[in-house]
C-alpha cells in the first residue's frame, strides 16, 4: 500500500467498468472514495461491497465531473487530514499496477510539479474505430505538458492553492485547472509509464458525435475563460471549429448560389485537408487515415458545441451534461 495518497473515483452507471476500477485500487492506496452522480445500476452498492468510502451527490444540484471530484476530494480530506497526494480516476478506468508508487516517487523528487499523469490506453481499441480514435487521442508527448486528463496524481498543496476544479464546467475541467496551476508557477508532467486502461465503449457514430460536440463546447468555454494573451487557451481550436465547420462551407454554398454549382468543387478542400493530415501522421497508414478523416469531420460537431456554449452563455440557456454513453 502507498501511504499519503488518497484516490477519488467518479462515476455514473459504469457497471462492470467500476468493478474493474475499484479492484485495481485494492490495497494500493491509503484511502479510496467513490463519488456517484445519480447511478441507477447499483453502483453505490458495488462500491460499498469493495470497502471504499461512498459519496452520493445531492440530486438537487447539477452533476458535473468537476463537482464530483471536488466533493470527493473534500471527503478525502476529512478522512485523511495528512494527505499529500490525490489520484483522480474516472470510474471507467482501471489503474495500472505500479502507477501510484511511480507517480508518487516522481512528485517526491520534483517539488515544482503539481500534476503527473502517464499513458492512458483504450481497453478495446479493436472493438470500433471510435475506441481506436480515443486510444490515439490519449497518446500525447512525454515530458512537461500543458494539461492532464481525467486520470492524474496531484499534489494536494497545489490543488488547494487554486481551489480545485471549477464545479460548473461540464467539460474541459482538467485543462482549465492546469491553466490556473501553471499561472501560479506549477508544472504539469507526463511520464513514460502505464497509468490507466480506459473503456470508452463507443460503438456508434452518434456517440462519437456527442463526445466531439462536448469537446467543442469545452473549447469555447476554455477560450472564454483563458483565451486572452499570453495563455490563449483553446483559441486556435475554437477558431478552427468555426472556420472549417461553418465559414468555409457557408462561403462555398454562397459562391455556388451566386456563380454556379461548379463552385461546389471547392468542397474538395476537405478530403485534401484529410490527405495532408494523413501524410503528416507517424503511425500506421490505417491509423493515420482514420485519425485524419475524423479530425476533419470533427470540426462540424465542434462548431455545434461552440454554438451551444454561446446560446447557454448569452441566451440564458442552462448548461447540462453532454453524455455519449
Amino acid at each position: 500500500m502507498v501511504t499519503g495518497i488518497g484516490v477519488v473515483v467518479i462515476g455514473r452507471n459504469e457497471g462492470m467498468r467500476l468493478e474493474r476500477c475499484l479492484a485495481s485500487l485494492a490495497r494500493s492506496a491509503e484511502q479510496v472514495v467513490y463519488v456517484d452522480s445519480g447511478s441507477s445500476d447499483g453502483s453505490l452498492q458495488r462500491a460499498a461491497d469493495h470497502g471504499v468510502a461512498v459519496l452520493a451527490l445531492d440530486l438537487s444540484m447539477p452533476f458535473t465531473a468537476a463537482r464530483a471530484r471536488n466533493e470527493g476530494f473534500a471527503c478525502l480530506q476529512r478522512l485523511m487530514p495528512g494527505m499529500r497526494y490525490v489520484q483522480f480516476v474516472d470510474g471507467d478506468c482501471e489503474v495500472a499496477r505500479g502507477w501510484l508508487p511511480a507517480a508518487q516517487a516522481f512528485l517526491d523528487a520534483q517539488g515544482d510539479v503539481a500534476v503527473v499523469c502517464g499513458r492512458r490506453r483504450e481497453r478495446f481499441p479493436e472493438h470500433s474505430v471510435y475506441n481506436l480514435l480515443c486510444d490515439l487521442e490519449w497518446d500525447t508527448p512525454i515530458g512537461q505538458a500543458k494539461a492532464c486528463g481525467g486520470d492524474a496524481l496531484m499534489r494536494v498543496e497545489a490543488f488547494l492553492s487554486v481551489s480545485g476544479f471549477r464545479p460548473e464546467l461540464i467539460a474541459g475541467e482538467e485543462p482549465e485547472l492546469c491553466v490556473r496551476l501553471r499561472k501560479r508557477g506549477w508544472k504539469i508532467w507526463r511520464l513514460d509509464a502505464e497509468m490507466t486502461l480506459h473503456d470508452a465503449a463507443m460503438t456508434r457514430f452518434s456517440q462519437w458525435w456527442q463526445r466531439t460536440l462536448r469537446g467543442g463546447y469545452a473549447f469555447a468555454e476554455g477560450a472564454w475563460l483563458h483565451g486572452a494573451a499570453p495563455e490563449r487557451h483553446w483559441q486556435r481550436e475554437s477558431r478552427r471549429a468555426w472556420l472549417w465547420g461553418l465559414l468555409i462551407p457557408l462561403l462555398i454554398i454562397l459562391l455556388s448560389l451566386v456563380l454556379g454549382p461548379v463552385w461546389l468543387l471547392l468542397l474538395l478542400i476537405y478530403p485534401l485537408q484529410a490527405l495532408r493530415l494523413a501524410r503528416r501522421g507517424a503511425r500506421s497508414q490505417r491509423e493515420n487515415w482514420l485519425q485524419a478523416v475524423f479530425l476533419v469531420l470533427a470540426k462540424f460537431p465542434e462548431m455545434l458545441g461552440q454554438v451551444k456554449f454561446l446560446l447557454n452563455r448569452f441566451a440564458a440557456g442552462k448548461s447540462g451534461l453532454i453524455e455519449y454513453k
